[in-house]
Parts: structure tokens; sequence; C-alpha cells
């Protein structure tokens, strides 16, 4: 073996910028210093051999001087020393001195004192020399019979290693350790015989494991893990004996520790698809997340429920549990909470819907005037949107949420008010038996509202389904109340000059206050006192939103006062109340079009609002049967086809889920029997223990693509040319935040290349992990080098630099091949995710970098040109396929990616076919990207630029 290819234990950092000690002092220190200096002399040695030093002459004064001392600092350093020393001639042969160490070791091991005796065992595991060991055999037996638990674990692991690499050293070593196990009483101590005995001898570590079996439950948690271990290893390998063992695993989930049960429910799983196992498994996962304080514990143990979910067999089972799992709800943390609801929502059926409303009507409820936690807002979002959904799959349950959520419409929050008036607005239409009754609350917090988008939408509500006379009087009731007095000029105008009594103020609407804070009834001169100060907040709602300057609510209003004339003319037939009736409503139109034209609002009404008012005014005085159908029917006719084609696509996307969770076989794939099949073959099962090890080391599998050309091949990137004296290529491996560059580097030259070295510099947010070390390459030999850089974020990353090299026997200076870059492709991080409209209009608010990239393509038809982009840059596209489907000309498309950073990318594509320039014209327009960080916005604008163009094949 090499210098190079030596296993290293032991890994020690040092400063290197003081010149290192010569041998003659090192000698001296170690012969005639005092503990301390010796010691230091010591730590030189160690650092020293580390860094390549031979010292040969050193190792007889070590062992003269330094190895008959008892301090326990220069024992421990001692063992370093031994670790790492060479101890065999070049021709491989024991050095004789290495009797004196041996001899010395023996004594330690019989050593009184615990520490040195233990730590001298851990030693002993390391030492890949028989000739060494033999000696050492009868004291690292009686070590097992020592009375310190540290000293007999140790023991334990030294048989283990010393009987798995000299088997002939310890022939009985599983029988000895099985022995011990029966008569340990250390927990540590049991652990460490069990794993030697799964290892080394299976069949006696089952026998032991059936001798104590009732008694597992008492055992310490190390213990336990191991015997999972076990059982799944075994269960898996011979099926037969899972009912042998299967109630242990049982047993187990009543362990106290909660690795434990977590790793028994998984095994349970595996080995049984019993509905019982299955049930236990997920009540154990359950308990797990509601009893584990940390939220990164319950996101995992949820992850793995709805693994469970995902199987079609168990899905049965887990709708059982339902209301266990809203348990979880309990939890602050908002991912784990929208993770339970959506497992919550995914479990529901007919028979547990209504215990599941109850819990969410509960849930949202105490949301409710909670505002010492951030996501209290975000929560009772999701709460209202679970709710709409049960709602739109359970028509039954409707009656019973609508009342709780219509509270919400005057909240301060929005978003949550907009998600329970798009809910109301799907179960108005869709129910007809409920209309009554939404009606009546949306009259009821109509003069609640604060924010003017949802006193909009609850304005288009009333409009549309009021049906009757007294409705329609009542609408008409709310809208005189939150106008205030009219006309709204002169009335504010004489406010403002101060005209205005408090008598008349308080007559204009039964929304103005006559009791002060404290409870108490005011007088008024004192309420009139206070007026001035209190002008802005006592404006009654929809004057306030019009004196702000925000006339698309006006031209709203104008909608809906137009459809209930009409409808009131049509039920009443007094034509007096009729002409009253559409008088009023026109009066108000016209105030509103007089205030839009005057100064005193903020912000002067648009000609879009002052045309809608018009023509509704227009409509009103004519009241043509056309109109009437018009503004009566073909509204709802509108948001009905709206509805139905979400209701068409979410059924599309269910049976899209469902398809992708049966498992179907064709009729050619092979079956494979378990009795037939040799134990190395059983790829069928995998073995979740190397998994999660795998997945710990961040060395996850992932499954190859089946296209063959996805091959390693296509991630070469040639770095020199073919006529450099060096020729190297890269195999880039992207692992989440690794990579890895395998480099390929080949000496094409007659001559020795010593102290060959890859030196790499990086661009954008890569870090360099460590430096390739220097390679001594034969004539036309070749190497590969390993080098690791850290990802932090989603950028296009360069990583640049050259090789040097020195010729053997040559004077010159060093020689250099300087290599092409290598570009770190995002869309290896980059993964297409879905949001809701008002998610990404959120985003599209928030996010402060833009990227606006002019399409430049070959394309010629708009739905190639959106498909090029999705594949070429692994978007989503959000907007449904049937508002893309048809032909006009013009597109408009939003798109939305993640991260496995969770970094989220917005893009918006508008493109035009220019039918002026022939049917051969390309594709024109803009995207726009939007991303929270500028380097993700300029990388997938780069990332588009490039891949713009069709390539012809």
């Amino acid at each position: 073996m090499t210098a190079a290819e030596n296993v290293c234990y032991t890994l020690i950092n040092v400063p290197m910028d003081s010149e290192p000690p010569s041998e003659i002092s090192l000698k001296n220190d170690l012969e005639k210093g005092d503990v301390k200096s010796k010691t230091e002399a010591l730590k030189k040695v160690i650092i020293m051999i580390l860094n390549g030093e031979k010292l040969p002459g050193l190792l007889m004064t070590i062992i003269r001087f330094v190895l008959p001392l008892q301090d326990h600092t220069i024992k421990k350093l001692l063992l370093v020393f031994w670790e790492i020393v060479p101890k065999t001639t070049p021709d491989g042969r024991l050095l004789h001195e290495m009797i004196l160490v041996c001899d010395a070791y023996r004594k330690d091991l019989q050593h009184p004192n615990e520490f040195i005796r233990g730590s001298t065992l851990r030693f002993l595991c390391k030492l890949k020399e028989a000739e060494l060991l033999e000696p050492l055999m009868p004291a690292i037996r009686a070590c097992l019979e020592h009375r310190h638990s540290y000293v007999r674990r140790n023991a334990v692991l030294a048989i283990y290693t010393i009987y798995r690499n000299f088997e002939h050293l310890i022939p009985d070593a599983p029988e000895l350790i099985h022995d011990f196990l029966v008569n340990e009483k250390d927990a540590s101590c049991k652990r460490n015989a069990f794993m030697m005995l799964i290892h080394a001898d299976q069949d006696r570590a089952l026998d032991y494991l059936s001798t104590c079996i009732d008694q597992v439950q008492t055992f310490g948690d190390i213990l336990q893990l191991v015997i999972v271990e076990l059982i799944y290893k075994v269960c898996h390998a011979n099926p037969s004996e899972r009912a042998r063992f299967i109630r242990c695993i049982y047993n187990l989930l009543q362990s106290s520790s909660p690795a434990v049960k977590y790793e028994a429910a998984g095994t349970l799983v595996t080995l049984s698809s019993a509905p019982t196992a299955i049930k236990a498994a997920a009540q154990c996962y359950i308990d797990l997340i509601i009893k584990e304080s940390d939220n990164n514990v319950k996101l995992i143990v949820l992850d793995r429920l709805i693994e469970l979910k995902e199987h079609p067999a168990h899905e049965r089972v887990l709708q059982d549990l339902v209301m266990d799992i809203l348990r979880v709800l309990s939890t602050p943390d908002l991912e784990v909470r929208k993770k339970t609801l959506q497992l919550a929502l995914d479990l529901v059926s007919s028979r547990n819907v209504e215990e599941l409303v109850i819990v969410l009507k509960k849930e949202v409820i105490k949301t409710n005037n909670v505002s010492e936690h951030e996501d209290t807002d975000k929560y009772r979002q999701l709460l209202v949107r679970t709710l709409h959904s049960c709602s739109v799959r359970f028509p039954d349950m409707a009656a019973n949420v609508i009342p709780v959520l219509m509270e919400f419409l005057s909240d301060n929050n929005e978003a949550a008010a907009a998600d329970v008036l798009e809910f109301v607005r799907e179960a108005i239409q869709r129910f007809d038996n409920l209309r009554m009754l939404i009606v009546e609350k949306m009259l009821e917090v109509f003069h609640a509202i604060k924010s003017v988008k949802i006193y909009r939408g609850a304005l288009w509500i009333l409009g549309e389904y009021c049906s009757t006379k007294e409705d329609i009087q009542s609408v008409m009731t709310e809208v005189r109340r939150s106008l205030g007095e009219i006309p709204i000029v002169e009335s504010e105008i004489k406010k403002e000059a101060g005209e205005l009594k408090p008598e008349e103020e308080i007559t204009v609407g039964p929304v103005q206050k006559l009791v002060t804070e404290m409870g108490t009834y005011a007088t008024q001169s004192a309420l009139s006192s206070s007026r001035p100060t209190k002008k802005e907040e006592d404006r009654p709602p929809l004057r306030g939103f019009l004196l702000d300057g925000d006339f698309f609510v006006a031209a709203s209003l104008a909608t809906t006062l137009t459809k209930v004339a009409l409808r009131y003319v049509a039920l009443v037939q007094e034509k007096k109340k009729q002409n009253s009736f559409v008088a009023e409503a026109m009066l108000l139109m016209a105030t509103i079009l007089h205030l839009g034209k005057s100064s005193l609002p903020k912000k002067p009404i648009t000609d879009d609002d002052v045309d809608r008012i018009s023509l509704c005014l227009k409509v009103l005085s004519e009241c043509s049967p056309l109109m009437n159908d018009i503004f009566n029917k073909e509204c709802r006719q509108s948001l009905s086809h709206m509805l139905s084609a979400k209701l068409e696509e979410e059924k599309l996307s269910q049976k899209k889920e469902s398809e992708k969770r049966n498992v179907t076989v064709q009729p050619d794939d092979p079956i494979s029997f378990m009795q037939l099949t040799a134990k190395n073959e059983m790829n069928c099962k995998e073995d979740q223990f190397q998994l999660s090890l795998l997945a710990a080391m961040g060395n996850t599998q992932r499954k190859e693509a089946a296209d063959p050309l996805a091959s390693k091949l296509n991630k070469v990137t040639q770095l020199t040319g073919f006529s450099d004296p060096v020729y190297a290529e890269a195999y880039v491996h992207v692992n989440q935040y690794d990579i890895v560059l395998d480099v390929l580097v080949v000496n094409q030259t007659s001559d020795t290349l010593q102290n060959c070295t890859l030196e790499l510099a990086t661009l954008g947010d890569l870090k360099l992990v460590e430096k390739p070390s220097p390679l001594t390459l034969a004539p036309h030999d070749f190497a590969n080098i390993k080098a690791n850089v850290k990802v932090a974020s989603t950028e296009n990353g360069i990583i640049f630099g050259n090789i040097v090299y020195d010729v053997s026997g040559a004077a010159s200076d060093r020689n250099c091949v300087v290599l092409s870059d290598i570009h770190i492709d995002i869309m290896d991080y980059i993964q297409p995710a879905t949001c809701t409209d008002a998610e990404f209009r959120q985003m599209w608010a928030e996010f402060e970098w833009e990227n606006k990239v002019t399409v430049n393509t070959n394309i010629i038809d708009l739905n190639e040109y959106l498909q090029h982009i999705l594949k070429s840059t692994n978007m989503k596209c959000l907007t449904p396929e049937k508002a893309l489907s048809g032909y006009c000309g013009f597109m408009a498309a939003n798109l939305y990616a993640r991260s496995i950073f969770g970094e989220d990318a917005l893009a918006n594509v508008s493109i035009e076919k220019p039918i002026h320039q022939g049917p051969e014209a390309p594709v024109t327009g803009h995207i726009r990207i939007r991303a929270k960080s500028q380097g993700m916005a300029l990388s997938l604008g780069d990332k588009i630029n490039l891949s713009q163009k069709k390539t012809s094949i």
C-alpha cells in the first residue's frame, strides 16, 4: 500500500505558519524534558507524521522514555501516535520494536484505571496487524468481566472488530458474546453485544431475542432500536419469521422512547398490510406528532403519515383516524397545520365530514380576536379554504358552515374575508335552498365590512341574488345607510363650513353613535364639539371609500342598483312605487357622478367609471327587456360557467391523482415469487435503514430517467482541448445543496507530471469546500480528481480554474493549462410547483426584483411557444387549460416554480401573433419574471433568453 492509500482515522488541523522543529530537539525533549515538555514534543511528533514526515529515529526514544509514563494525557497522545506511526518495514514485516509496544498495551489492558483500559480497547479496534493483537487476546477477554461498564462495552467492540478482521484470533467470539449478553445488566454493553451478534451470528441473536421477547419493553432505548433493526432484516430475508416477531414490534410501539416508536411504526408498516397494523402504526405516528415539541420532527412524521395515505389499501384505515389527526392542529406552526389540514381533507368521507366541520368551526372561532401570533391570519385563511372544500364536496354541510364564516366578512384581514366571499358566492349559486339564509346573513354583516374589495363583492352578491320585495328594499336601505346624507357634495361642503347642526348630522344615518367610550350617554353639545376631530372615523363606509377616490366601488354599486331596480319593477305592480324606487336609484348614481366631478375626493373619478354609471342611468331610464335579460340573467350564467369549469378542472386533477396512485400491472410484467427469489435479489423491498442512512449522508438515490439518453454522458463538460498536454473533462453531479465535480485528468505527454494540481475558483453563490490534493501522473496515465462545491441559493454559478504541474527534470517554472468555464445550470434546483391565484398575486406585489425578457424566437405558434418555455424552465403553468384554448392571436399565462432552497419564482407571459406580418411571422411579446432575490430573477431571465429559439433536430 502506498502512503496515500493508508486509512486515516484521526484528522488534526494545525496552523503551518511556524517553522517545524528539528528531530534532534524533539529527541532531547522526549528524553530529558519534564512531563509538560514531553507532552508538547509528542504533539509535535504526531503533527509531523500526519504531514508526511517519517521520523524513524524517534520510535525507540518514545518507547524508552515516554511509554512507561503513567500520565493520562501522554497515554491518550500515545494512542494517537501508535495509530498513525508506520508499524512495518518496507517489505511488510512487523517492526521488532512493536513487541515492546505490545507488552506495554498488555499492561494497560490490566491497568486499575477504567478510562485507560477503555481507551486502549478503543485503540485496538483500529489496529490492522494480527501479530500485534495475538498476544493481547487473553487480556481483552478478561476485560469482558471488568466491574465498570465503560471497559466492558469497549471490550465487546474490540472483540467484534478483531473477529471481523482476523477470525482465527478469536473463533469462539459469537458464543463468548452470547454468554456475556445473557448475564449482562448494563444497557450500552447489551446494545454493543447484540449489535455484534446481529452482524456476526444472526441465529444466536435471534435465539437470545426469543428468550427475552417478553422483556423487550423493559430494555433501554438504544437496545430496542437494534432489536427493531434485527426484526426488520430477519423478516424481510425470511417472511415466515413475521408471525414470531410481529408481536414484539407491536409492544415496541408503546416504548417510552420516541425514536423507538418511530422506527417500530415504520417497520410494522413494511412487514404487515393488515388494517390493525396500519392503524397501530398511524396512531403511533399521530401520538409522536402531538407529543414531540420540535417542528422538524412533526413535519417528518407527518410526511410518513401522508406516505401511508398514498397507498390505496391504507387510505380506508386512515379515514377512521381523521379526528385524531386533527389533534395536531394544536401546534402553532403554520406549515404543520397546513399539512395536517390537507391530509384531513384528503381523508374526509361522508362518514366523518360532520365531525370534521365541527372541529374546524371551533378552530375558526378560536382564531377570532387572537392577534398575538403572526400566523393567525394565515391559519384562519387555511381553515376557511378547508371548510370551503368540505362544503363543495359535501353540500349538506354548507348550511352549518356559512353562518360562522359570514362573521369574517367584517374582518380586518382582507385575505381571509376574500376567501369567505369566494366561498359564499359559490355556495349561493350552487345551493338554491341556502339563498335566503345567505342573503339574510349578508344583510346583517353588510354595514360592518371595512375593506372596499370585500364591500364590492358583497354588493354584487346582494344585487344578484335578492329576489323578494323585502330583500330589495333592505338592500336599498343598507346602501342609503352606507352612503350617508345625499346629495353628497352639498352635505360635505356644509360640514366643512360647520353649518350642519349636530341634530341634522345625527339623523343622517343610524350608524352614528350617541354613546361615549365610557358607556355613558353624550349630550348634544359634547357630541358636536368632538365632531370635527372624529370627522374621518364617523363617515359611513361607502361615503368614506368615495371620498378616498375609490370610484370602482361606485361602478359596482350602479350595476347592483340597476339589477335590483329592474327586479323591483318586475315584482311590484304599482306604477308609483316603481317610479319612486327607480328614481331613488338614479338619484344615488347622479349624486355619486356629481361627487366624482367635484374637487372633494382625493382622486377624481375615472372615465371608465363615469361610462359605467352613465350606462346604468340610461338603462334605468329606458327599462328595455333586452337590458333586463343582460343584467338579470347573463351575469349569473357567466358565474355558473366559471364555477362549472373550475369544478371540472378539480375533478380532472383528482382523477389524475388517483390514476397516479393506482398501481397498474401490465400484462407482460414479470411476477416475482418471494420463495424463488435469491436473498441478494430482494429488490422489491428496499432496506429502510440503509435508505435513511443514505438520506442522512445526503446520498439520496434518485431513480434514473427512463430515457436512455439521459445518462451521465449528457452532463460531461470538456475542460481542455485534445491537443493540450493535459486533457481534462468533468462530470457535474448536482445533489441538493452539493455539487460534486468528478474531473478526469489525462497526461498526454511522455513526461512524468509532478504536483499536478486542479486549482478551482467560483463565481456566484458557490463555495469550494476543499482544495483537491496534488497528484503525480506517469506518462500517458490518467486519474480522477473529485471536488466538492456548496450551493447557497438558486442562481447561475460559474466554476473556472486551471491545472498546474511540474515536469520531472525540467528547470522551467510550473506549467499551466487554463480550463473552460463550467456553467452550473439553474434548472437543477428549480422544480414546478403550484399556488392559488390569490397567493400568486400577493407574491407578485411583494417581490421586489423584476426582469423583463423580450420574446425573440423562431416559433410561430403561441401555444407551442408557451409549452417550449415551460419545458426549458421547469415552471408550471397556473392558467387553466380552458383559458388558454382557442385562438385569438394573443395569449397571457402565469407561471410558477419553487427552488429546492424554498425560493419562489413567478413569471407572466404576454405574447401575441402579429397578423399583419403574415402566417409565418414568429411570436412576439414579453416575459416578466419576479423573484425575491436578484440572482434568481436574472438567472431565470438568462435561461429563457438562451432557450427561446427552437433548435431544429
